[in-house]
This record gives structure tokens, sequence and C-alpha cells, in this order.
């Protein structure tokens, strides 16, 4: 397999529309590396061009250490998968798989070896001699990826390849291609919209906004320590919370939000006491909300009232939208009480596990 390395890579289309700004990054030997954002963020262009399907303005492409950047696609040892699996409809699924390298000239013995050896990882094994219109979704994206790895490639390019999936069918194809990942011991880089699909899947995700690399990390630093507002609010679902207010100073640093006040642990002082008496932006994950104080943090929580909008029991716990009359939020809620709508209800706030940004340039302060 290959090392992937990406060095102040643009790609500017029409002149002035800028799909990807000065990205670099470097996707180790065997690592999974999915790139996350929201729609026209970039992150398919990103990966046409280490695929070699488009030109990059600028910046230098490395594959296993050699500069692709004039190689042409089919000599970049590289396999892609689409989103929407680009089978031949008039060919059996043995056929499609093994395309790729009936056009390489491979031997006969080694390319059904290689088809049946995908199938077996893969277990379509029965499916072989079936048109693709004969199979499921499921099946179809099974088959892409095989055609995928009878290639052998240096690298995995994974074009959004779930998103025509239903949502039950979506969770067990992730899970088919983690292992396939751990199977194969390959180097992969997996395009998503969806943040679930990334923060299960990848050992790195890169974020993406508007063309520019916006954090790059583990699934969990991501989500305990994004860098801005936007990947705060783009990684965890329900998405976090976030509250305008007034930080002031009494003795101890507080969050005046007009309804409640919060006090703010002694660890972040320090950090924000520049900010005291200016308007901020504190983040709370809706988890990070409850509907009783716990030991673990009754001396660092902050208890508000609030009205409840909108309740979604969902078994294991209830999603709760409130207000506090000037900001809604979302309450994620271990129990099994009833909840109804249009009553007020009290909540704590877990203040060690909140977030301060700056409302300038929406950086992370704390």
């Amino acid at each position: 397999m290959a090392q992937v390395v990406l060095e102040k890579v643009s790609k500017v289309f029409d002149g002035d529309v800028v799909a990807v700004d000065e990205a670099s990054i470097e996707v180790a030997d065997r690592e999974f590396v999915v790139l996350v954002g929201p729609s026209g963020c970039g992150k398919s262009t990103f990966l046409r061009m280490i695929a070699g399907l488009e030109e990059a303005s600028s910046g230098t492409i490395s594959i296993d250490g050699r500069v692709v950047n004039d190689v042409a696609p089919k000599d970049r040892d590289i396999a892609m998968v689409f989103q929407n699996y680009a089978l031949y409809p008039h060919m059996s699924v043995f056929d499609n798989m093994a395309f790729g390298l009936k056009l390489r000239k491979y031997p006969k013995d080694e390319i059904k070896q290689r088809v049946e050896d995908a199938a077996q990882i893969l277990g379509i094994q029965e499916l072989l001699d079936r048109k693709p219109k004969a199979l499921s979704g499921g099946q179809r994206q099974r088959v892409a990826v095989g055609r995928a790895i009878v290639r052998k490639p240096k690298v995995f390019l994974f074009d959004e390849p779930l998103s025509n999936l239903d949502a039950k069918l979506r969770v067990q194809m992730r899970t088919e291609i983690s292992k396939l990942h751990s199977k194969l011991k390959a180097t992969m880089l997996y395009v998503t919209h969806d943040q679930v699909e990334a923060m299960t899947m990848g050992d790195r995700i890169v974020v993406l906004k508007d063309g520019l690399i916006q954090q790059v990390a583990d699934p969990m630093t991501l989500y305990d320590s994004p860098v801005n507002k936007f990947v705060a609010g783009f990684i965890g679902s329900p998405a976090m919370n976030f509250i305008d207010a007034t930080l002031k100073d009494d003795g101890g640093l507080y969050v005046d939000e007009g309804t409640f006040k919060a006090k703010l642990p002694s660890r972040m002082e320090n950090m924000l006491r520049p900010h005291v008496g200016k308007q901020i932006t504190f983040g709370v994950r809706p988890e990070a909300i409850h509907d009783e104080a716990s030991d673990d943090f009754a001396g660092e929580s902050a208890s508000f009232k609030a009205t409840v909008e909108v309740v979604e029991p969902m078994g294991n716990e209830t999603v709760v939208y409130i207000t506090t009359g000037k900001t809604p939020l979302v309450a994620r809620l271990i129990t099994r009480r009833e909840i109804k709508p249009e009553t007020e209800i009290q909540l704590v706030m877990d203040m060690r596990r909140v977030h301060f940004f700056d409302p300038t340039d929406e950086k992370t302060i704390v």
C-alpha cells in the first residue's frame, strides 16, 4: 500500500471559483482517512484530484513517494468506488469485476482467482453470474467495491458510496467497509457528508468548509476539542447548542444568557478573563444537558428552567427541543419519564463540558 501526500493543493474552476484552497495533508500507509463536510465544500473535488479525474490548479500530489500531477489516472495505481456504482448493465457480476483486469491483459487464471477471492471477502460468491439489474442496492455496492479490490491498488478512494442506500443498509455497509479495511490493510480515503459515518469509520477525519481544511484529527479529538465553531457544530448528532451571552466577573467568572446565569469552572478563568464584559458564544452538547444533577458534576453545573417545545422519545433516550425564552436548545436526556410539550422543566447543564468561541472569528477560546 502507500502514503498519500498533498502539499498546498488548490483547484480553481472558471478562473475564480475556488473548490479546494491550498490543502495540505499526509495520509499514512494503511490509514483510513475520511473527508467530511457540507455539500459544496470541495471534498469530492479533493478526491478526484488524487484520482487524476481533475487536474490540480497548483500544489503537488504524491502517491507512494511519486509526484503524480502529470500521471494519467490509469497509471496512478488507485481504485475508486463511485456514488452511482457505475456498473455495466449488460455484463455479469464476474465480468464487471474482471473488466479492468481484462483491459490490462492479465492471464485468465489470475483474473478468475482475483475475482473469486474478492467475492469471498465480500460474501457475493453466489452472485457472480447475475446481471446488475437482478441485484439489490447493497449487492451492487459490494460489486463496485469488489471491482476495486481485484485491482489490488496502492490506494482506495470512496466517493460517497453509501448515499444511495437506505438507513439500515448504510449502517451495515459502513461496518463492512471498516472490516474490509482491517482485512486488506489498505490505504483508504473516504468522502461523505454524513458526520456519523465519518466518526464511526475514520482513523482520522478531515473537516472541510468552503474548500478549506478546518481541522484534521481523530474522531474523539474533533468531538472533545474542536478548533472552531464550525467543527463544533458539524461534529455530533444532534448538533452542539450555541448560546450568546455576556461574560461577567463577580468574584468568579460566569456567563449571563439573559434568562439564566452559569458559573464557570476555575480552570477556564485564565483563558476567558480577557473577554470579561464582552459578548461571547458558548457551546454545549445536547448530551451535556441533564434532567437532574449528578455527583460527578454537581459542583460545576448550572440549573435552569426551560419550556418544552418538541419531544422525540427514542427508547433508550429522549431528545427534547426546548427554549429558555431567549435561546432554543436541544437536550439529549437519558430518561424514560414522560415529558410533555408546552410544559416547563428544570434542567442541569454540565459546565465542565462547555466550549467558548470568539464571536468575531469563531475560533475556540477554551
